[in-house]
Parts: C-alpha cells; structure tokens; sequence
C-alpha cells in the first residue's frame, strides 16, 4: 500500500527553450532529473507548493507562475522510507538562466538533489538518464512549436521502468 502524496513542480524556461533541472541518483528508481518542485503542505494549492517548492530548491523568488500547467502525472517512488504514489501537477514559468542562488547545499542534500543544470532543447531531445515527467522533451517540445497547452496534458499512472 503506498501513501498518497500531493506535490508540484515547476519548468523554468529560458528564451532558447533551456530548461532547468535536478539530478537525483533514488535507491528505487535510479539516476533521474526532475525540475525544481516537492510535495504540497496541508492547506497549500498546487500553484502555492510550486513557487514555494521553486524558492526553496533554487533561491529563486523572482519568477512568475501564470498558473499554466503543462501536465499532470502519478508515479511510484519511496520517500524518506514510506512507499508514495505521488500526483504531480507541473507548471510552466519563463526566467533566465542563471545558478541557483543562496546556501543551498544542506537543503539540496536532505532532498537527495546531486546537482543541477539547464538543458537545451537538443540535449533533452537525447537524454540517457531518465527524465521527470516522463515525455518532457516531447512536451516541451509542443510549447516551442504551439505555445503553452490550453489544457494540460494528463500522462495518467507511469510506472518505474
């Protein structure tokens, strides 16, 4: 049985379509990036936990979040010793890039996040390692040719590969 866990992330777009991430090397599920974001606080909306969750991970707390989502996903993992299925709900926000910023190497640390980088388009395009949302090259890739999505993409349950 594994706990329901609600979170939100945020995409940090720079003009050239680069986006920001975190790698994470997890027990369960291996070596993964995912964007700056975590599990939502009790009374917190989504678009609440995102620029929390963004403010804490990068010291960043200049970036707008339009409440644009990109899409909705679930997945499996085990946090801090509890199996979750975690819902994530994935924002979209432009900024410039630029190293996260303030002391950051405990919090970092307790969250399991190795290091960061922006990835450009062409190198998301062929990632190895896995990528949080699954389908982020594709999907970011439709808010370069379209713009961001009227609705957002609902992924539904991915499981661990």
């Amino acid at each position: 049985m594994r706990t329901p866990r609600r979170a939100a992330r945020v995409a940090v777009l720079e003009p050239d379509g680069a986006v920001f991430m975190f790698r994470y090397d997890n027990d369960e599920v291996g070596v993964h990036w995912a964007l700056p974001g975590g599990g939502m606080e009790p009374g917190e909306t989504p678009g609440q936990a995102a620029r929390r969750e963004l403010r804490e991970e990068t010291g960043w707390d200049d970036i707008a979040l339009d409440g644009t989502l990109l899409c909705r996903w679930e997945h499996d993992f085990t946090r801090a010793g509890v199996p979750v299925r975690q819902s994530e709900h994935i924002f979209l926000a432009a900024g410039p890039r630029r190293d996260p910023e303030g002391d950051l190497l405990a919090p970092h640390a307790e969250e399991g996040i190795l290091r960061w980088r922006w990835w450009s388009p062409r190198e998301l395009a062929g990632a190895t390692e896995q990528l949080w949302p699954p389908r982020l090259p594709e999907l970011l890739a439709g808010v370069r040719r379209n713009g961001p999505p009227v609705t957002p993409v609902d992924l539904g349950y991915v499981g661990n590969a």
